[in-house]
């Protein structure tokens, strides 16, 4: 039941969401990007192909492996991927 719950918070808001579909040379990307007051100017990015998700931001670009931990990417696919996450984020 609901009132059994303990929420730590429950706030409706209005966000944006890009649908983006692009073919690198390793693979295909399916993804909704969503913008956000929350999570300090992140975005959430979501790969529909998969229903793997990360909220990232400049330095998440940055470290090492996140991308690959992350989307379940090998070093070419998560390559591609960062390379168009730069013009994003």
């Amino acid at each position: 039941m609901v009132n059994d719950l303990f929420f730590l918070y429950d706030e409706p808001e209005d966000t944006k969401t890009r649908f983006v579909s692009f073919m690198g040379e390793a693979t295909r990307f399916d993804l909704a990007i969503t913008t956000t007051n929350r999570f300090y100017g992140k975005k959430i990015v979501i790969n529909i192909q998969n229903g793997r998700s990360a909220i990232i931001g400049h330095d998440d670009l940055e470290e090492e492996g996140y991308l690959e931990f992350a989307f379940n990417l090998n070093e070419r696919e998560a390559e591609e991927l960062k390379t168009f996450l730069e013009t994003v984020v």
